[in-house]
């Protein structure tokens, strides 16, 4: 049977991306995305808890990352666990967990000089992205010139009440 190898995170950056141009053309992206939990503990306390996740993109995932992600930016990525294995220089072995993204989304807004807080970017970006699935790219809004037939707004059918068992079925149990 084959296995299951998948992560999804949603987190915000720690820094800056740091960014390297291979020669052999690729490019890869690596930097951390924090995520925090926060729960009560047995004594009702409010407890924040922070994970740091190592994450890695390469090529056309990297390239956007080098354009877009920022220090706090919010980030939607799905991948795959890779663990890495070396020796140091005093020849101890060492591993570490990396997250390889195959795919991944913008969830906050740009933030532009002018203080805007970027908002209608993700639509923007998703269409742009090649790297998006097509499931998950967002239509962009018409413009309002545009001459598109004017829809009625769609009543979704009620539910039918549920009037319990009256103990008048069929059923044999």
């Amino acid at each position: 049977m084959a296995g299951v190898n998948k992560v999804i995170l949603i987190g915000n950056l720690g820094a800056d991306p740091e960014i390297r141009h291979l020669d052999g053309g690729s490019t890869i992206a690596r930097f951390n995305i924090a995520t925090t939990e926060t729960y009560n503990n047995k004594s009702g306390e409010r407890v924040e808890q922070t994970e740091w996740h190592r994450i890695e993109m390469w090529d056309n995932l990297a390239k956007i990352a080098e354009q877009y992600l920022k220090k706090g930016s919010q980030v939607y990525v799905e991948g795959k666990l890779r663990t890495e294995a070396w020796k140091d220089k005093e020849g101890v072995d060492r591993t570490t967990l990396r997250i390889r993204v195959t795919n991944m989304t913008l969830i906050g807004g740009r933030p532009n000089n002018d203080g805007n807080d970027g908002s209608g970017y993700e639509t923007q970006r998703q269409q742009s992205d090649p790297a998006t699935p097509p499931q998950q790219r967002q239509a962009a809004p018409a413009p309002a010139s545009a001459a598109a037939p004017k829809q009625q707004a769609r009543r979704e059918p009620e539910p039918t009440p549920f009037e319990g068992n009256s103990g008048d079925d069929d059923l044999p149990f």
